[in-house]
């Protein structure tokens, strides 16, 4: 169980929006790795699709199996992608000022294994719905994770106030 959180980095967005938001130098110094983020993007829709690349991997070593609920109805799905998927983000249709909320979870981020990735996701566009997503990706590389980089799946670009948070977690 874990016992300590510790607060690595942080980045927020500023104004003009930013392509990405960014850690990196990330020690091993840990057991596992949490990102939680508050984010919304200039896509030309209520969502946005997010992902994470690790050490500037943008290859299509990374999969994912996702389920998800858009207020109406529910399915699933799965992908081979250039980053690991890990839901979805509110977008520039949305109700004004609202930000969707990640919470990502990477266990053994610096052992010698492929690295597990999973994550849950909550829109809201008061307006006409929710969306939510219950994520698990895999990258299939077993280098240790040193740099994460957060940016939307279609290209788009994270607004004022976006944030994310990177916590080491040790089990000692």
């Amino acid at each position: 169980m874990a016992t300590t959180y510790t607060l690595i980095s942080s980045v927020t967005v500023g104004s003009g929006g930013a392509a990405n938001m960014e850690f990196t130098s990330i020690a091993a110094d840990y057991t596992d790795l949490v990102i939680k983020i508050s984010g919304r993007t200039n896509a030309s829709n209520y969502v946005d699709d997010l992902m994470l690349q690790f050490n500037s991997d943008t290859g299509s070593n990374y999969s994912y199996r996702q389920l998800y609920g858009t207020g109406s109805a529910a399915g699933s799905g799965n992908a081979t992608t250039s980053g690991a998927y890990i839901g979805t983000c509110t977008a520039a249709t949305a109700t004004a000022s609202t930000f969707g909320n990640l919470d990502t979870y990477i266990p053994n981020y610096a052992g010698s294994a492929n690295k597990s990735v999973s994550a849950d996701a909550v829109t809201e566009n008061n307006a006409t719905g929710s969306f939510v997503n219950l994520v698990a990706s895999l990258w299939s590389n077993t280098s240790a994770i040193t740099s994460i980089r957060i940016l939307s799946l279609n290209g788009n670009n994270f607004v004022q106030y976006s944030s994310a948070y990177l916590y080491g977690i040790s089990n000692a």
